[in-house]
This record gives C-alpha cells, structure tokens and sequence, in this order.
C-alpha cells in the first residue's frame, strides 16, 4: 500500500507543477505531452489503489452499488486510514 500511495504522491506532485509551467507556457507542447503521461499514471495508480484498499476519494465510489459503498472500509478509530496515507497496521508515522 504505501508503494502505491508513494506513485500517487509523486503523480500527483508532478502534475502540479507542470501545471503550474503550462500557466505561463501554454503552447509548450513538451509539457503538454508530460502532464498526459503524469495523469495517465495517476489515473493508473489511484485505479489499482482503490481496487485493492477502497475509494481514496468520493470521486472513487463505485457508481454502479445499491448503497454508498465508502462506508465498507473501516473508519480511523477502527484500524483505517491513517493521516499518514496509509492503514493504521502499516503506519510509519507511530
């Protein structure tokens, strides 16, 4: 898991600042084609997070469930997520 979270960290730190680049180079097609990748890999890395260990996001419920399916996770106080990122049992941070 903390792999994972890990590339999702490092995606999503990359795309912020390459958009931050393209706010002032907007017709960069180098950076262009880098924010792609970084949101294809995001993409990639969020999808196998969530598949394995749940939603990170409400943007990761699953649409097609009978009910809100963020609630089939344990909660903080039960051994769920950490502030850290992680699951309280893998947690670095203790």
């Amino acid at each position: 898991m903390n792999e994972l979270m890990n590339d999702i960290y490092k995606f999503s730190f990359a795309l912020d600042d390459v958009q931050l680049y393209l706010d002032t180079h907007p017709d960069c097609q180098e950076a262009l084609a880098y924010y792609q990748n970084m949101k294809k890999a995001r993409e990639t890395a969020v999808k196998a997070y969530e598949c394995q260990f749940g939603p990170l996001t409400k943007d990761g419920v699953k649409d097609d469930a009978d009910y809100w399916t963020w609630v089939n996770d344990p909660w903080p106080w039960e051994g769920g997520a950490c502030s850290c990122g992680t699951m309280k049992k893998g947690c670095s941070t203790r």
